[in-house]
């Protein structure tokens, strides 16, 4: 059967045909708020440039299917999210592995992929959520429930950056991995504009289901 991956020649609608094989691992990947509301190329004032398709490429290049598309204005999380899932939901009725999608959100795109955790509720899915949790967010999104393989990145010097684990403890969902790194890049909410190491490869350990790291 053959999966269509929307990318876009403005990273908005380009078509990529895969072949499926049973091994075969797919990332979704979930962009941050800035792309949402810029150009690909547009610099944001203090981090540069969102280098958006040279993350995709970092992936494709390790093995992996990317399903992604550059979001426009300022959309509804939860509304995408539930998105998300039918394309999840597609993959897997045509025989691929829950354990072999893993959903991959920074910033916003990180908050999208808890939407997706949570209404998907499926344990056995991976998700790596990247700069994307404050612990307020335990009272003002009080309907997110962590469900899934779980990974968080969060960088020291970022407001973002702070431990996930009162989300995981709020969680009615069987978690049945669960893991956090703290980054120490210095470089606050940029380092995820950027394809760095620190990031990328413990996220493809854990869409490889490396969950030890």
């Amino acid at each position: 059967m053959k999966i269509i991956l929307v990318i876009g020649v403005l990273f908005s609608a380009a078509l990529f045909t895969f072949i499926k094989t049973k091994d075969e691992k797919f990332i979704f990947f979930l962009h941050n708020r800035f792309l949402e509301e810029h150009d690909l190329n547009e610099m944001h004032s203090v981090y540069g440039r969102t280098q958006y398709l040279e993350i995709i490429s970092e992936f494709q290049k390790n093995g992996f299917k990317v399903i992604s598309k550059k979001r426009t204005g300022n959309v509804n999380a939860r509304e995408y999210a539930s998105g998300i899932i039918k394309q999840i939901d597609s993959l897997i009725n045509s025989g691929t592995k829950p354990n072999n999608i893993t959903i991959v959100g920074t910033s916003k795109g990180g908050y999208i992929a808890q939407y997706v955790s949570t209404l998907a509720n499926n344990e056995d899915l991976n998700y790596v959520f990247i700069a994307s949790f404050r612990n307020e967010d335990i009272v003002n999104i009080p309907n997110i429930n962590f469900c899934g393989n779980i990974l968080t990145i969060y960088e020291k010097s970022d407001a973002f950056g702070v431990s996930a684990k009162a989300r995981i403890e709020n969680s009615t969902c069987k978690i049945k991995h669960f893991k956090e790194i703290e980054l120490n890049t210095g470089l606050n909410h940029g380092f995820l504009f950027k394809p760095l190491s620190e990031w990328m490869k413990p996220t493809m350990q854990w869409a490889c289901g490396d969950y030890k790291l």
